[in-house]
């Protein structure tokens, strides 16, 4: 299977309901790669490396989390990071 990196842009409630920690559980559930990341607008940023099933499967768990309302999602394929082990919380 095809190993892809895609990056996210989450609007909406996403800051201080626990969504970082949900993307990083969920990432290990499907052993992505990457991290997650709060802006200062608002918004939430990540970058998840794995196939397209398992990142569509991690953005499906991300979208379904207790108090998470994602209202605006952009994404775009990015280039694979062929050296990336773990996917972490950037803070």
């Amino acid at each position: 299977m095809e190993i892809i990196r895609v990056h996210v842009k989450f609007k909406g409630y996403v800051q201080g309901v626990g969504f970082r920690y949900t993307a990083f559980h969920a990432a290990n559930m499907y052993r992505l790669t990457g991290y997650v990341k709060n802006e200062w607008d608002g918004s939430v940023t990540a970058e998840a490396q794995g196939t397209r099933t398992d990142i569509d499967a991690w953005i499906t768990k991300i979208k379904s989390g207790t108090y998470i309302d994602v209202m605006d999602m952009t994404m775009a394929t990015i280039p694979v990071l062929d050296d990336e082990k773990t996917f972490e919380i950037k803070y």
